[in-house]
């Protein structure tokens, strides 16, 4: 039980929170610009396919579709094709500004940390008016952790096996959200010490937790 207990009563509160799947659902913008990807450069790409399994690092999709020595030129093409194709197109999961909130409401600090290219992360929470006290973007699984500690995180909400790594190398409780590619079984065999169905769900299990660990 150390683990579950330890990270939020011996810190302020800051909670950390993926970006796709997680607080927003960019799969409707991410098929369009894979779709535009593949009409540019002529190469196939199923984009359908593609948007079942967001979370890693965008090169670990196109070696799916590139040579190995083309992934990075594409990386930079989609990455600057994206703000025009994804962000209008991106909505906001149920329950996010919610939970953003209610971690204000507790007088805590929210943050980002994705691994999205981070200009483009900040383009979504911009215009879906989801305000972050940071964020950071470029960091994937066990590499969240360096931003998860270096802001003090004690909590990190994801949906993705790689977001419980990445808390758990944090040393920072895992909220797990069953609202991305892994089930909530996947989750809790990563070792997620918390799973809920969605963020409709933080609110009340924040406002439990603190009163539990206080």
């Amino acid at each position: 039980m150390a683990h579950m207990t330890s990270p939020v009563t011996s810190r302020a509160l800051t909670v950390g929170f993926d970006l796709d799947m997680t607080l927003i659902d960019s799969r409707p913008g991410i098929r369009a610009c894979y779709q535009a990807l593949s009409v540019r450069t002529g190469t196939f790409i199923d984009a359908d396919l593609a948007v079942t399994r967001l979370g890693p690092p965008l090169a670990e999709e196109l070696i799916n579709w590139f040579p190995a020595e083309q992934v990075g030129a594409m990386a930079d093409v989609y990455r600057e094709m994206y703000p025009t194709y994804a962000i209008d197109a991106t909505l906001a999961m149920a329950g996010a500004r919610e939970a953003i909130a209610a971690v204000r409401a507790a007088g805590g600090r929210a943050i980002v940390v994705t691994a999205k290219y981070e200009p483009n992360a900040k383009l979504h929470l911009s215009h879906l008016g989801i305000d972050a006290d940071a964020v950071i973007g470029n960091l994937w699984a066990e590499g969240k952790a360096e931003a998860l500690r270096e802001h003090d995180a004690g909590v990190y909400v994801g949906d993705h096996t790689g977001d419980v790594r990445g808390a758990r190398m944090a040393r920072a409780l895992s909220v797990a959200v069953a609202t991305g590619p892994c089930d909530a079984d996947e989750l809790r065999a990563a070792g997620a010490d918390v799973v809920l169905k969605d963020l409709l769900e933080f609110p009340a299990w924040l406002a439990d937790h603190r009163r539990t660990h206080a």
